[in-house]
């Protein structure tokens, strides 16, 4: 990753998107020449020089102090997950980034395996920081069987969500998922910029897929710690699921991620369908079952739509 340029984009578009009135300055006519704020009201609403933030936004934290860079993040109106960007960001330039991570395969623990194991009624899996899926439950399989389709492993759900087209269907709001996903490994680089794999990842998708080019033009940011996920699944139908997320404090770079639904709600009972549909299969048989339930219901029409009974598809093997 290009620290300068990383820098220069970001301080440039969070400052095109602020109106002068919502930073609290009269704007004196409507010829402005620029989006949003201007350089020197940037400077005037951050106490410094307008000299000194053109060189910030040139690209250049070498030796900004941590004052400097929280009356910045004032001034810019910066978010949680932006103003953390804004401090990896100078970590980076300083070169003190919070850890260079040693290449070579992220591997779950035996221990971890297990408590994944256990969790038998909610799905869950570990993910890295790059969005693989390193290990997961069976009810985490059975959850993202469409990504487990495809044979390439470790599966990753930003390469499902740009290059799979199971995912426009999978994704109830796939703009959505489309944004947040970017926004992840956004945040992702700023916090790792020497992880080759995400430099990787992020060559490969923006080579492969325009949506995500001009959403990673964007530099948009955002934590993943908490929200909701509503997924079209091709054997169960719509589920309206709240997922956690919980670092392994062990295991750098690593989470656990959790996913439930509303007590007495549609969803619980999609969830314990799913549960019993996964219960007798091995996850390459997890895959093929969705597989043939999704074919069959693309071809009754109910892709896209309400989601019928997929167990009266002539194709579908009910588990025994």
């Amino acid at each position: 990753m290009d620290n300068r340029s990383d820098v220069r984009d970001f301080l440039a578009s969070r400052r095109a998107r602020i109106r002068p009135e919502q930073a609290g300055l009269p704007a004196f006519g409507t010829n402005r020449r620029v989006p949003g704020l201007r350089r020197e009201e940037v400077a005037s609403l951050a106490g410094v020089s307008v000299d000194y933030y053109t060189r910030l936004e040139r690209g250049n934290l070498t030796g900004v102090s941590q004052s400097v860079l929280e009356a910045l993040a004032s001034a810019l109106q910066l978010d949680e997950a932006e103003r953390a960007h804004l401090l990896d960001l100078a970590r980076a330039a300083n070169g003190t980034t919070r850890s260079r991570r040693r290449p070579g395969q992220q591997l779950v623990r035996p221990s971890v395996q297990r408590i994944l194991d256990a969790m038998t009624a909610a799905p869950a899996y570990v993910r890295n920081g790059r969005r693989d899926i390193l290990a997961a439950n069976r009810l985490g399989y059975a959850l993202y069987s469409e990504a487990y389709a495809d044979p390439v492993r470790p599966v990753n759900i930003a390469r499902f969500v740009f290059l799979n087209p199971r995912a426009r269907t999978f994704f109830v709001n796939w703009e959505r998922a489309a944004n947040d996903t970017v926004a992840i490994l956004r945040t992702e680089a700023g916090g790792n910029p020497y992880d080759q794999g995400l430099t990787n990842l992020v060559g490969e998708l923006s080579t492969r897929n325009e949506e995500f080019r001009t959403r990673w033009a964007a530099h948009n940011v955002r934590l993943h710690r908490t929200g909701f996920k509503d997924i079209h699944h091709p054997v169960v139908g719509e589920l309206h699921l709240a997922f956690e997320a919980m670092d392994l404090p062990a295991d750098p770079g690593l989470a656990i991620v959790v996913y439930s639904a509303e007590p007495g709600s549609a969803s619980e009972d999609a969830l314990s369908l799913l549960a019993s549909w996964a219960a007798t299969l091995d996850q390459t048989e997890i895959a093929n079952q969705a597989e043939a339930g999704a074919a069959a219901l693309r071809e009754a029409g109910h892709i896209g739509g309400k989601v019928g009974d997929p167990t009266q598809a002539a194709d579908y093997q009910r588990p025994v």
